[in-house]
């Protein structure tokens, strides 16, 4: 049996690889705080380019441009991911794409120096396509080099950089700090400096044993890696299954994004995958934080900012609260106790948002439901759709999955980010019944498909979709089904 320690190297290579979530986390947040002295930089601008003031409609498009490019950066930047990791590696991968955030940084740095809206908009371009790369890389090399008993802890370090990353955009972002006329620009250009620290960083973290010992051969690099990963000399076991894995992929053609669509062993994790990302963008987080603000104000929050702030903070605590229960209490359990704490607390803002106008208390109850609502989101939906992904497929089809499910997680947020002032704008606070019915629907989504996938191996996941793809789906077994029976390994044991 095979014993596993939380290894000073593990705890760096992870740390170092969360870096590039927290530049997600952080280029999310930070464009909110300055949007009036940024529009005010895009109305001079255009005043100069164009000899009189732009139309209000121009202005407002260019503005949502600004915003919305960067999703589109994020949809293209995650549709490559198996383009980069199985030519150059994990980690190399990481280190190459820190030309991207450091481009997109001075981009953005110097937008108001050369008085160019196209450079900032250019610029949140290229950081996006760097975050959407990242959301593919980050969860699949922490995946990749953690023990299993540690896996779902680590994967949750992933969701708790991205929001450290939207706390410090939140806080850097305060007029008293850098969200000024004068330096907005160092604000947007501050990504400069993560990715330089974890490009030094970087050749000091070992690459993924998976990778080496899958598509380079390098057996004995991958052995020392684990032992040194690890803490322990004796990884035969990891190594064999490893080995075995490579052997069934080495039979197998290529795993090409389509081919995931087709093939009966890939069609139900891929759909698990793309659901639960959607269970992500589609809960109505994006539209909370959206109303937080107003909320706040009317309920007579001196400063809303700060308030603002303070759900920052919940997002980041109960994330920490995730870490420490993933292992114990499960992903399954946890999502949807997520999804359902949600879904009560959407009807609560709903309510509350219709009647704070007749009766003052509500806007209270309306923002004790908003921190609720987002530590609920914290504890189950924010961080296990991005790890649980990389658990539910091997090595062969494991970045083409990653790519997919990316790439739906910054559609939907970019389609969530379109429509929801429309959505507003119609149905005013009756928008978080929409919400509420998405919750619910994933809720019964993850209850009767989603698969406990604590403790077990990578092994014992594939084979158990594998079998209920060969029996078809009148099959009376499910994978779901099938998954919670195994007995998950309750000792620091068996490989990654």
């Amino acid at each position: 049996m095979e014993t596993h320690k939380v290894t000073l190297s593990l705890v760096f290579a992870i740390s170092i690889a969360a870096i590039g979530s927290f530049q997600f986390g952080y280029n999310t947040g930070v464009i909110n705080a300055p949007e009036t002295i940024i529009r005010d930089f895009l109305n001079y601008t255009l005043s100069e380019k164009l000899g009189k003031p732009p139309s209000k409609g121009l202005l407002t498009t260019l503005w949502s441009l600004s915003v919305a490019i960067f999703s589109v950066g994020g949809m293209l930047g995650s549709f490559s991911i198996g383009l980069f990791v199985n030519r150059f590696g994990r980690r190399s991968s990481m280190l190459m794409v820190n030309l991207l955030a450091i481009t997109g940084g001075f981009l953005m740095g110097f937008c108001k120096m050369a008085e160019s809206v196209e450079m900032l908009i250019l610029g949140r371009l290229v950081i996006g396509v760097f975050c959407g790369l990242c959301t593919g890389f980050v969860p699949m090399y922490i995946g990749e080099v953690s023990p299993t008993a540690f896996r779902g802890a680590f994967g949750t370090l992933h969701q708790l950089a991205i929001v450290i990353g939207i706390l410090v955009a939140q806080i850097f972002g305060l007029r008293s700090i850098l969200g000024t006329e004068r330096d907005w620009p160092v604000l947007l250009g501050l990504p400069i400096i993560p990715a330089v620290l974890q490009s030094v960083a970087l050749p000091f973290c070992p690459e993924s044993p998976r990778f080496l010992l899958f598509n380079r051969k390098e057996e004995a690099n991958a052995t020392e890696i684990l032992r040194q990963l690890w803490g322990t000399l004796d990884v035969s076991r990891s190594i064999q299954e490893m080995k075995e894995e490579s052997v069934r992929m080495s039979q197998e053609k290529k795993v090409t994004v389509l081919e995931l669509f087709r093939s009966r062993s890939y069609q139900q994790p891929i759909i698990i995958s793309i659901v639960l990302q959607l269970s992500q963008q589609l809960s109505g987080i994006n539209a909370v934080f959206y109303y937080s603000t107003g909320i706040f104000q009317d309920a007579d929050v001196q400063e809303p900012i700060y308030a603002t702030i303070g759900a920052g903070v919940v997002n980041t605590v109960f994330t920490m609260v995730s870490l420490f229960l993933v292992e114990r209490a499960g992903r399954k359990s946890l999502h949807m106790i997520g999804l359902g704490g949600m879904a009560v607390c959407s009807i609560f803002m709903m309510i509350s948002l219709l009647l704070k106008d007749t009766y003052g208390f509500m806007s209270y109850i309306c923002i004790m439901a908003i921190l609720i609502y987002v530590a609920f989101f914290e504890i189950g939906p924010g961080p296990i759709p991005w790890f649980i992904v990389a658990e539910l497929f091997s090595q062969g089809p494991r970045p083409a999955a990653m790519a997919i499910a990316g790439c739906s997680n910054w559609t939907s947020n970019f389609l969530v980010a379109l429509l929801f002032p429309l959505a507003v704008a119609s149905l005013g606070a009756y928008v978080f019944i929409i919400f509420t019915i998405f919750l619910i629907i994933f809720l019964l989504f993850t209850f009767f498909k989603v698969p406990e996938t604590r403790g077990r191996t990578f092994e014992d996941i594939r084979r158990v979709f594998e079998e209920y793809a060969q029996e078809g789906p009148e099959s009376e077994k499910s994978p779901a089904v099938e998954l919670n029976r195994l007995q998950p390994e309750k000792e620091m044991a068996s490989g990654i």
